[in-house]
């Protein structure tokens, strides 16, 4: 055996206590990062089934009268509005004096495989609505939708155009699914057949979701490790990196009936643009829309890409609207420093002349 290939007993052994010890850092910091997650102060005010509605509790003397609604996507937790002091967003609207609600869908269980978008869209979303008008005494609302919450507040603006909306925000929220190529291809007969998958389980699974996430980049995962490994001594980068991918890993079952609709009338038959779509038999117009609309959008979103966002603003029928791009990923518009200090600034400034 030539000399360069020996190998010594002693090496093993120490990379094994190497990477065991970065595992026992790692699991500590992890243990920290969680008792550090969603921590702004909150009060339950009504649960329903699986959903839960809060009311985040004011820490200014002043409170905008129109109080606002963030609603989450169904497959992902909502802690990623509160990640934890500093950089959550909820703390920095209640700080600048918003009256904030949000809307946590839950675990869906298998008997909750019946709920479809129209359940969401037109019952729960108003449900909430007036339990926030009866909580503040206000009958005004500002809803701010995320990716696929997004698309369910784009559609309850366009089904009540003389509702209680006040404006509307969207973040990196799809709306022509012609841009998005790989979950096209992904539903197509020759990839995944949506209603097997529900036939078979009833809602879609977590693990099924976090895949098909991980097919858009997927790099992705491994190059966190490594970069990982090599930060390994700067604990506040190892945190705000596992806080990030640990909400993105924290997937929940999709609801097979609302799975379905946005699988065949979504994303392969690109209703919601052709104006198409439809919520408990009526159809859904975006020039409907009248209220104030902002859409922020990353310029390097894989998730939803400019080519799936950006027809959003350009659809809707509201005179007073506008789209902002910003630099960065899917997850940077809501989170992380670009957020903190670009982003979130001017939200604010969109949001308090409409609050008032």
């Amino acid at each position: 055996m030539p000399p360069s290939s020996k190998t010594h007993p002693g090496d093993n052994g120490a990379s094994v206590g190497v990477m065991d010890s970065h595992r026992g850092r790692l699991a500590a910091l992890e243990e920290e990062m969680v008792r550090e997650t969603a921590v702004t102060p909150k009060e339950l005010i009504y649960a329903r089934g699986t959903l839960r509605l809060y009311h985040y509790l004011p820490q200014t003397p002043d409170v905008f009268r129109i109080p606002i609604l963030l609603v989450m996507s169904l497959v992902s937790k909502p802690y990623i509005f509160d990640l934890t002091p500093g950089q959550s967003l909820v703390e920095y609207l209640v700080r600048a004096g918003f009256d904030v609600y949000l809307v946590d869908w839950g675990v869906p269980r298998l008997e909750h495989r019946g709920l479809g978008v129209d359940d969401y869209v037109a019952d729960l979303i108003p449900d909430c609505i007036a339990k926030i008008q009866a909580q503040s005494g206000v009958m005004d609302v500002n809803i701010l939708g995320y990716c696929l919450g997004g698309i369910f507040a784009t559609l309850y603006a366009a089904l009540n155009p003389t509702g209680p909306l006040s404006s509307l925000l969207l973040i990196a929220t799809p709306i022509n699914s012609l841009g998005m190529e790989m979950q096209r291809k992904l539903l197509t007969t020759d990839g995944l057949d949506p209603d097997l998958i529900v036939d078979k389980l009833g809602n879609v699974p977590p693990a099924m979701i976090e895949a098909a996430f991980q097919m858009l980049r997927p790099l992705q995962k491994a190059s966190g490790q490594f970069v990982l490994i090599n930060k390994m001594d700067d604990p506040a980068f190892i945190k705000a990196t596992l806080r990030i991918s640990r909400w993105g890993a924290d997937a929940l079952p999709f609801p097979g009936r609302a799975f379905l609709q946005l699988a065949h009338d979504f994303i392969m038959e690109n209703r919601i643009v052709t104006g198409d779509f439809e919520i408990r038999g009526k159809k859904v117009d975006l020039r409907e829309i009248s209220v104030p609309v902002l859409h922020i959008v990353a310029q390097h979103d894989h998730v939803v890409p400019s080519a799936a966002s950006g027809d959003l603003v350009r659809l809707v029928g509201s005179g007073d609207k506008e789209e902002w791009v910003i630099k960065g990923g899917h997850v940077s518009l809501i989170a992380g420093v670009a957020a903190v200090t670009k982003t979130w600034p001017r939200l604010v400034s969109w949001l308090a002349p409409r609050s008032i």
